[in-house]
């Protein structure tokens, strides 16, 4: 790579864009954040035109799914994607590929243990709608340029939103609690690094642009009973921990991942992080 490759990253100051950056600048890509406010038609495209990317990848959004303000959460993930889109198809030359970053929440509570993308989309939060809303919206471009739809599961590292709850758990040990409130702790699911994911991302973006939708995924699950474990070790205490029934949910899949074939084929990237790289870099 030489540099002449422009990268267009959204929400590029938040916690995925943030690594993204060092990602694409490691490998010799220029990266430029998007500066304007997504919701404003006119400055998008006027700043889309000006770069003229080679590649887009859209991350910005209202991700945290307890987000009380629905109204806010289909403005920016569906209109806002929608005004990137369609600055997009004002350029003269499109881009060579754009990477729509969606959820694995939209598949909902699908009652599978492993999900594909063959699997009909579910959601079943205002989130995970306004992100198949995403999707769906996104195919009235995809004559113009070629757009992929990537649905990551869960990931996590430093700087992740406290909200979250690997950040919440870790926080907790960081701050010497002896006790934390957590749900259903043989409830199992994918917690994956944020330096696998933007590599991933990375990868994807300058690959073959008709892999349409794929899952971010590495197919392995951990419960929070064993996070605890690995925490006690990392951190050197023994915490205590209490089942809040407010967090429990009623007919939970007890164990969830996705599955990483499509992925594998597609990259041939296999995670280089385990889940106790990613809580040691954490709480160091």
């Amino acid at each position: 790579m030489d540099g002449r490759f422009k990268v267009l990253v959204t929400g590029a100051e938040g916690f995925t864009g943030r690594y993204l950056q060092r990602e694409l600048s490691k490998h010799g890509y220029e990266c430029i954040g998007l500066k304007s406010d997504l919701l404003n038609k006119d400055a998008v495209l006027s700043e889309v035109v000006t770069v003229s990317p080679n590649y887009v990848i859209h991350l910005a959004s209202i991700s945290f799914t307890a987000e009380v303000d629905t109204n806010k959460i289909y403005n920016v993930n569906v209109v806002g994607s929608m005004n990137l889109l369609e600055a997009l198809s004002q350029l003269k030359e499109p881009p060579d590929n754009v990477i729509l970053a969606s959820t694995a929440a939209v598949y909902g509570a699908a009652g599978k243990a492993v999900l594909d993308e063959e699997m009909a989309p579910a959601p079943v939060s205002h989130y995970a709608c306004s992100k198949l809303c995403m999707e769906h919206m996104s195919k009235n471009y995809a004559d113009l340029f070629p757009i992929t739809i990537v649905r990551p599961f869960n990931y996590t590292g430093p700087g992740h939103g406290e909200n979250f709850l690997i950040p919440k758990i870790v926080k907790a040990y960081k701050a010497g609690q002896t006790q934390i409130e957590l749900g259903n702790l043989d409830v199992s699911r994918e917690f994956n690094d944020v330096r696998d994911v933007c590599t991933i991302y990375r990868i994807i973006m300058s690959a073959s642009p008709t892999l349409g939708v794929i899952n971010i995924c590495t197919g392995r699950s951990i419960s929070l009973l064993r996070i605890i474990e690995i925490m006690d070790s990392v951190a050197g205490v023994k915490m205590r921990f209490k089942v809040n029934p407010m967090f429990v949910r009623d007919n939970e899949i007890t164990n969830l991942s996705g599955n990483p074939s499509k992925l594998l084929a597609a990259t041939g990237y296999k995670a280089l992080y385990s889940i106790e790289d990613t809580l040691s870099w954490m709480y160091s």
